[in-house]
């Protein structure tokens, strides 16, 4: 009973946080009658709240939200998804989050392959450069503004210096919901990122799964999209957070 409850839960998202009855049925794939009687119950218990035709996740699930993010160590949280990416890719998985104008590397799943990217924890990076600096950028606008008040810095014939482009590959991450650069920091590397938001809809850090290009073409860090963006998606749900409107 609890795991349809869940089942149930699970199906509401940022992009449909609002369903009927027969959405939920067919996302979750439970029969029509169960479907039924278990919301009729969770709206009863405000597991669910009902509005017209549709239901959605119950208010009262914040007062337990709060209770279980109190004191959560965010890092508790990231380190066995990085630990996850990088047993599934192979290659380094790490999370970044800002420090004033620049990015840091705050955890990291370092591959095992000899061929690495230099990695460490407490690496201070530009935000300019790199798919994570481009995703924390995209969802801090004042932080935004104050980068491109000044000039870009060049770091490799592929680095975009441009403000103007620059604001549009940042707008495009909220967009899509991720980014993939290669070459921008040093010519052989390539960088895929996804954000994670807390409660109040704040960027938090960015996760990123990170290798030489030689390994991670364009073609390979597009296929590990839809790795990364779920158990990102899975770190802010733990956290308590969600997606910005």
């Amino acid at each position: 009973m609890l795991g349809k409850i869940a089942e149930i839960l699970d199906a509401f998202s940022p992009v449909m946080p609002v369903m009927t009855v027969s959405q939920l049925q067919q996302t979750t794939g439970l029969p029509v009658s169960t479907v039924h009687r278990l919301v009729s119950n969770m709206i009863v218990q405000g597991l669910l709240d009902r509005s017209g035709s549709e239901v959605r996740v119950g208010a009262r699930m914040a007062y337990w939200a709060a209770i279980a993010t109190t004191n959560l160590d965010v890092l508790a949280v990231v380190q066995p998804v990085l630990e996850e990416l990088r047993e599934i890719t192979g290659e380094a998985a790490s999370f970044f989050q800002c420090e004033q104008e620049f990015r840091v590397c705050v955890a990291l799943a370092q591959t095992r392959r000899s061929l690495r990217r230099e990695m460490h924890v407490g690496k201070i990076l530009p935000l300019t450069v790199g798919s994570a600096g481009r995703v924390l950028l995209a969802y801090n606008r004042p932080l935004l503004e104050r980068v491109l008040g000044r000039p870009l810095q060049s770091f490799t014939a592929s680095t975009v210096t441009d403000p103007a482009d620059f604001r549009k590959l940042v707008e495009q991450v909220r967009t899509d919901g991720y980014v993939v650069t290669e070459g921008e920091r040093d010519d052989a590397g390539s960088g895929l990122s996804a954000p994670v938001f807390d409660a109040t809809a704040e960027i938090v850090g960015a996760v990123t799964i990170s290798g030489p290009t030689l390994r991670m073409p364009r073609e390979r860090c597009q296929e590990w999209v839809d790795v990364l963006v779920p158990r990102a998606e899975r770190i802010t749900r733990t956290l308590g957070g969600r997606a910005p409107g």
